[in-house]
């Protein structure tokens, strides 16, 4: 075990701040609290587990253990957003501005894992968000190791080659039909290839070069992985009209309509996307929500 303190350059949200990392209630990779967070990966000389707490406005307390604990408290400063820039958002506004002042601790994290980032947004392509998660979990139940470390609980995400070596079939009772299952194999064959990605915009030019994944996936995993203000989930069912909704007042909407207003916050459209997120701003429903299926039973 290993300790550290980390000085903020501003107050920090530290569990909003992190949210996006973690897949579903069922995601044993990232757990958070009220107070903390507790996280798991491999490094490349071994496996960490870390715990993070905010101390004071000013100050984070770092514990990891593991082979690559040393590895791992390098990275939380970028992690935990410190190398972000919120005030890069300049709100044009009104809604805007009074989400970027009352989320004022909340940043975009960059954990640097361009792959463990990728194979839960894979999952999350055109299903519901509750078989999504659902298939994460029993993914992790099924192959995931235990994390050094205290907390029992924690998982280290399942490894590229576990994944690529199973076959389709496996995928099947957790809840993942073939397309998804082959686009997750093929990218685990690339993992290296995908972690050894130097800067967001890299990292999307090899994403988009895979077959099966297209926009909306490239900008899940670039946000996540370095921290990209500027990535949009271009291709959601939601988004576009959250989108419309906050900033023109229109229940629903379309790609290239959330583009033309989202235009003026250029290079930091994430940002903004995230904060709407953050702030619960969401369309009128007028249907019913659209029902999770089973696919192990199919």
């Amino acid at each position: 075990m290993i300790e550290a303190s980390v000085s903020l350059g501003r107050p920090l949200d530290l569990v909003t701040t992190l949210a996006p990392l973690r897949h579903g209630a069922g995601d044993r990779t990232v757990l958070l609290a009220a107070a903390e967070a507790w996280l798991a990966w491999r490094e490349p000389n071994g496996p960490a587990a870390i715990r993070l707490r905010v101390t004071t406005q000013r100050s984070l307390h770092a514990t990891a253990w593991g082979d690559g604990a040393d590895a791992a408290l390098a990275r939380v400063p970028a992690l935990i957003g410190e190398a972000d820039d919120p005030d890069a958002l300049v709100a044009c506004h009104p809604i805007v501005r009074e989400l970027q002042r009352r989320h004022s601790g909340l940043r975009l994290p960059r954990s640097g894992r361009v792959f463990d980032a990728l194979v839960p947004s894979i999952l999350e392509q055109k299903v519901t968000g509750t078989e999504a998660f659902r298939a994460y979990a029993a993914l992790q139940r099924r192959y995931a190791e235990r994390a050094p470390g205290p907390m029992r609980q924690l998982r280290l995400p399942v490894t590229p080659e576990v994944l690529a070596a199973l076959p389709y079939h496996a995928f099947h009772p957790l809840g993942v039909e073939r397309r998804r299952a082959d686009v997750i194999r093929r990218a685990a064959r690339r993992a290296g290839w995908l972690d050894a990605s130097v800067d967001a915009t890299q990292a999307a030019r090899r994403l988009r070069s895979l077959p099966g994944v297209g926009p909306w996936t490239t900008a899940e995993v670039v946000r996540s992985a370095f921290g990209d203000p500027d990535a949009v989930s271009i291709g959601d069912f939601h988004i576009p009209h959250s989108v419309a909704w906050a900033l023109a007042g229109e229940p629903r909407g379309t790609d290239a309509r959330m583009l033309e207003l989202l235009e003026p916050y250029r290079g930091q459209r994430g940002r903004v996307q995230r904060l709407l997120e953050v702030g619960r701003i969401t369309a009128p429903r007028y249907g019913p929500r659209l029902a999770p299926r089973s696919i192990a039973a199919i």
